[in-house]
């Protein structure tokens, strides 16, 4: 067998791997070894890639094998779970680096490609890979708090991005030699600036609130920028495996859009999920009924139904184990015991899931909001956990910033626990009116000691 025959066969077993590796990451009890597999078909393309064009030696590939692995798995044990939404972002950021510069690189190499299908293609990887780069940066710096997490507007935004993407794209078009005001390679410069330019003016008026949609839009755009250098390249592996990227991102953001009853451009566009123009004097300033361990323990332990609703908060604090042995103890005493999962809860895509993942909650016992919304209103107790704008009723207001957002109905419950550090807004950044209702008890600490707390009370009840 020739090395060709063995290149294509190695591309065709990755693209393989590829799909069974998608196919298995949409069930939690599977998304592991579907990692695994997607890991592994990206590794046998990049060795097969180098064999190939004889790039690299199988000394240098070990090397570079080596290399990665350690960074990665420090990476993997160092990185705390709260910053797991950060190292996405900046992973999404470097793959549509990576693949622009497979662009950059395209082009240097044959400044006049001209305006056919390889040069129109090397201008949508080297555009959508920029965008995504420093785009995912400006997220990465948002979700870190290197910057405000409000929205960043100024009057005439979306005019303005409009008119510097209809420039670029003539910028574009000269660099393929359809004009002629500039040199191609001086074009092509000011097309990178442009496009980095547009990744920071589309992700500064996105608010906090939005970042698990951007999140999964900057990794849609990351497969679209590794597809187009596929066909910058020739490479029908890349093509395939950026295809599915791209569309499984796609297809999350829509349905994480809808789980918020709102569009992608009103997502993109509204400047929503900050607290700019939101009064905040207000904030945590009318009575609540606090409550303690022994007593929070009581309204769980003697009740047949409880649901719990983990949040953000609960991530900060590392609380997910503690959870779990409190629901495995109110199981223990014949309670009912459900989670609640809304789609947008955290700072990215399945951000819950994977903590109580990791903490070995049942994936049977997880539910998401159009599953668990009708059951509230005949549960006996709800336990939020660090979450606050999704458990918020200002979403039925009309008024409110959140309008239209649909949340967990958990106040519809006959007793509603809240574990907060304090009364602080989530990143909306208005206040909640759930946590000053009538059947609300607020318990106020850091959710891991607390926890831990709770844990002891219910073993001591009769």
């Amino acid at each position: 067998m020739n090395l060709t025959v063995l290149v294509e066969l190695t591309y065709l077993l990755s693209a393989i791997l590829f799909v069974v590796g998608l196919k298995r990451l949409q069930s939690p009890a599977t998304a592991r070894a579907g990692n695994a597999l997607a890991a592994l078909a990206m590794l046998l393309a990049i060795i097969a890639t180098m064999v190939d064009a004889e790039i690299l030696s199988w000394t240098g590939i070990l090397i570079g094998m080596a290399i990665g692995g350690v960074i990665g798995g420090i990476a993997a044990r160092t990185v705390e779970m709260t910053s797991m939404p950060q190292l996405v972002g900046i992973f999404n950021g470097f793959g549509g680096g990576a693949s622009a510069l497979v662009a950059v690189a395209e082009f240097l190499s044959n400044p006049a490609i001209g305006a056919g299908t390889p040069g129109v293609t090397m201008l949508l990887g080297t555009l959508i890979g920029g965008v995504t780069f420093s785009g995912s940066f400006i997220a990465f710096a948002k979700l870190q708090e290197l910057m405000t997490g409000n929205p960043i507007t100024f009057p005439g935004q979306n005019g303005f991005n409009l008119v510097l993407l209809v420039v670029g794209l003539v910028i574009g078009a000269t660099t393929l030699g359809a004009f002629g005001f500039l040199e191609p390679l001086t074009a092509f410069y000011i097309f990178c600036g442009i496009s980095l330019l547009l990744g920071v003016l589309l992700v500064i008026p996105i608010g906090g609130a939005d970042m698990p949609v951007v999140i999964s839009l900057l990794n849609s755009y990351s497969g679209l920028a590794a597809s187009a250098a596929g066909f910058v390249i020739g490479n029908m592996v890349l093509i395939i495996s950026g295809a599915l990227v791209g569309a499984a991102g796609l297809i999350l953001t829509m349905l994480m859009c809808k789980g918020m009853n709102r569009s992608l451009a009103n997502v993109a566009f509204g400047g929503f999920g900050g607290s700019a123009g939101v009064d905040r004097s207000q904030i945590g300033q009318r009575p609540v009924r606090k409550a303690d361990p022994e007593a929070v323990a009581a309204e769980l332990g003697y009740v047949n139904s409880v649901v719990i609703v983990p949040g953000y908060g609960m991530a900060v604090a590392q609380a997910q184990h503690e959870l779990r042995k409190v629901g495995d103890l109110l199981e223990g005493r014949g309670v009912d015991v459900k989670y609640a999962i809304h789609p947008v809860a955290g700072r990215m895509p399945g951000h819950m899931n994977v903590l109580l993942a990791e903490a070995d909650v049942s994936y049977d016992k997880l539910f998401d909001l159009d599953e668990i919304n009708d059951d509230f209103g005949n549960t006996d107790a709800v336990l939020v956990v660090g979450a606050n704008d999704v458990v918020n009723p200002a979403a039925r207001d009309p008024g409110s910033v959140i309008a239209g957002m649909p949340i967990l109905d958990v106040d519809r419950a006959r007793r509603v626990i809240v574990m907060k550090r304090s009364l602080s807004p989530g990143f909306a950044g208005i206040d909640n009116d759930l946590f000053y209702m009538d059947n609300t008890l607020m318990f106020f600490g850091d959710a891991k000691e607390s926890m831990a707390d709770l844990v002891r009370e219910v073993r001591e009840l009769s």
